[in-house]
């Protein structure tokens, strides 16, 4: 009877699971699909005028579920704004919104979670999370990638190094783009999102 009951209970998981992965890819796609538009468009690319008319789409990683991780979310209240350096001689203020604790193969890993203070009304629900992996300099770019997303509402949530993106000083030099501090090293490659850009296309 007990072994009725396991089949019966992995026939009911298992077209959800498969449901929810699906739902994860066509959401990851949507965003890279997003991106590329926003690349095309005069209006808000970051690209320099000259190299808009022959950008085609970004080059990514390929879609990989195993780097879109349940992580917990850790609050750390009463942290006090600081200042990040950037890739010129602006200083970007934020604060420490709390961490993200995770697991990836095996090892434990965390990331500092920041919210600009200053935001207006469209920003104040927005993580900013820079980070740095053993892929920077070698197949993602040297300086980092960024994730964005809003501000969880439950503990639980997923982080998706899927939709990681460079920052917008890689396209063009009229850019300050905050560096990753290095609380935010993680020490395993992230082979997952945007890849590095090459300057020469």
């Amino acid at each position: 009877m007990r072994t009725l009951f396991v089949l019966l209970a992995l026939l009911i998981i298992a077209p959800s699971f498969a449901q929810s992965k699906r739902k994860l890819i066509s959401e990851i796609e949507a965003f890279h699909a997003s991106e590329n538009e926003r690349f095309r468009n005069p209006e808000t690319s970051p690209l320099k005028y000259n190299k808009i008319a022959s950008f085609t789409e970004l080059e990514v990683y390929p879609i990989d579920l195993n780097f879109c991780v349940k992580a917990t979310l850790v609050r750390t209240p009463d942290e006090e704004p600081f200042f990040l350096r950037t890739s010129t001689e602006r200083l970007a203020e934020y604060v420490k919104y709390g961490e993200a604790h995770f697991e990836i193969d095996g090892k434990e890993l965390k990331l500092n979670l920041y919210r600009d203070p200053r935001g207006n009304e469209s920003d104040e629900d927005i993580l900013f999370v820079p980070f740095t992996d053993l892929t920077s300099g070698d197949g993602s770019y040297g300086g980092g990638r960024y994730l964005e997303f809003p501000i969880p509402k439950k503990k639980k949530f997923y982080l998706d190094f899927n939709k990681a993106f460079n920052p917008y000083c890689v396209y063009s030099d009229r850019y300050s783009c905050p560096i990753p501090p290095r609380e935010n090293d993680l020490f395993i490659r992230i082979e997952a999102g945007v890849k590095d850009y090459d300057k020469t296309k």
